[in-house]
């Protein structure tokens, strides 16, 4: 996966490199959307790929962001990133992550997703023998063991119950997709 980051990396340096020699041709709103534009959608490109990587990994697309925000803002880089960040409603890379498995989890639970991502998560059933607290719990997910302790904990199987059953209830419980990603923002946001 390291060389795929740093394919990333080097290619949104370089279109920050591209939009910052125009920016101060460009409106606010118009610089914003080119960013997102070439820039986001490069790294959320298949960026729950990225689940459980090391934030050693992470850095170096969250550096990205950081520039992104500065660009459109016209800032320095001494200036703080999180009230940036904060300003623009971006949400940090590892959140944004987050934010991406736990939307696929509530589809394939909707039945909204494709069938192969839907089999490979099962609900969780509570043992007979023993009543315990998850029974009061319908939306939790299985989170199947793994042999290998890295890549199978990344796989979606297991990293996207483990990040849907970390959500409050009754945010897993919205009515539609939009509530749901609506909440999850707001749930998410530093």
């Amino acid at each position: 996966m390291q060389t795929h980051i740093s394919f990333i990396i080097k290619t949104c340096f370089f279109h920050l490199r591209r939009i910052a020699s125009i920016s101060r041709y460009l409106t606010h709103d118009a610089c914003v959307k080119l960013v997102v534009s070439l820039i986001f959608s490069r790294l959320d490109y298949c960026n729950s790929l990225l689940a459980g990587l090391p934030a050693s990994s992470i850095h170096g697309l969250q550096r990205v962001q950081n520039a992104a925000a500065r660009l459109t803002l016209r800032k320095t880089k001494r200036d703080n990133i999180t009230p940036l960040l904060r300003s623009l409603h971006w949400l940090p890379v590892n959140t944004r992550i987050s934010y991406k498995l736990s939307t696929l989890v509530y589809r394939c639970i909707n039945d909204s997703a494709p069938e192969y991502l839907q089999s490979s998560l099962d609900l969780y059933t509570q043992p007979s023998d023993r009543p315990l607290r998850s029974a009061a719990d319908p939306l939790r997910l299985n989170i199947p063991r793994s042999k290998l302790a890295s890549a199978g904990q990344r796989a979606f199987p297991s990293a996207g119950p483990s990040v849907w059953n970390s959500l409050p209830l009754e945010l897993r419980q919205s009515p539609s997709l939009d509530a749901f990603k609506g909440r999850l923002k707001t749930q998410f946001f530093p």
